[in-house]
């Protein structure tokens, strides 16, 4: 019997952890490392990083493109992950809000946030699929707060949940932007700012646009549409994209100060890796704004 909170959670991030297990021991080795992605991972997604670690592609095109997927990820995310990580570890150590958090590691994998109470937010069938997985990582667990944006209130979930307004929080907010509209990126950002008191830290991955990013964005549809009866960009599209100065106004119209926003590309130029998916790196973004 299939689980149906399993079939409504979101693919992408089952994708985005498949890159980081592929990239955990392999790329940016001393800057990068996650050992916490493949414990969440089910068997046949674990075996798909197996055969993309090893450099065999398999045969057949729906699932040779399934296995360049998971392997662009992985050089995506590093830089990703990189950024934010250094970004949240100069951040308040108080508590740590991870905002759309799918199968993140961070509650697991980085020192600096434990003692400390981390809160991952995301929607209740993403949430449910999470709990389950992350079971395998012991009895050292996040708190959980299952939010569904369309009904229920950011705050009032986090109050409930233990989190404090005030006390400066890291809010972590990493590949959600994109799939939501303008105006959920502004009312998302103005909920932030209400619960942030001053030192607080908002650490944010952004889309910015480009033709080359809409083209690539509209193939992948295209080929995902085929390969699968229901792909991943057909439940999650891409709803948004962002210039620099664009998200640098909104996050000053609520109070935060931008310190810092860095394009993937030239992150991974500063790695010790060989950037590939140079496009993707290009248009993908970091920002760092305090309050």
């Amino acid at each position: 019997m299939s689980d149906g909170g399993a079939e409504r959670a979101s693919r992408t991030a089952v994708v985005v952890c498949q890159g980081r297990a592929v990239a955990d021991g392999r790329i940016a080795v001393g800057r990068f490392a996650d050992p916490a992605a493949l414990p969440l991972l089910r068997e046949d997604e674990k075996a798909l990083v197996r055969l993309v670690r090893a450099g065999s592609p398999p045969r057949g095109w729906q699932a040779r493109f399934a296995y360049e997927m998971v392997r662009a990820s992985g050089e995506i995310v590093v830089p990703r992950t990189v950024a934010i990580d250094e970004a949240v570890r100069g951040g308040p150590r108080g508590q740590t809000v991870i905002l759309g958090a799918g199968l993140d590691g961070r509650a697991w994998r980085m020192p600096e946030l434990a003692g400390a109470p981390v809160f991952e937010v995301d929607q209740p069938a993403s949430q449910h699929d999470k709990r389950r997985r992350a079971a395998a990582l012991g009895e050292r667990q996040p708190t959980y707060v299952p939010v569904d944006f369309g009904r229920d209130s950011l705050g009032d979930a986090l109050a409930a949940a233990g989190h404090r307004a005030s006390t400066p929080t890291t809010w972590v907010w990493e590949g959600v932007i994109p799939y939501l509209t303008p105006a959920q990126v502004a009312a998302t950002v103005a909920a932030v700012a209400i619960l942030s008191a001053p030192g607080s830290r908002l650490v944010a991955n952004y889309q910015s646009a480009s033709a080359a990013a809409r083209i690539g964005l509209l193939t992948s549809r295209i080929f995902a549409g085929v390969a699968w009866r229901s792909s991943m960009w057909a439940r999650e599209p891409w709803r948004s994209t962002w210039t620099p100065a664009a998200m640098g106004e909104l996050l000053l119209a609520h109070g935060f100060t931008v310190r810092s926003d860095d394009d993937l590309l030239t992150v991974a130029r500063g790695l010790p890796m060989t950037p590939r998916q140079l496009g993707s790196l290009r248009t993908g973004r970091v920002t760092v704004a305090d309050r």
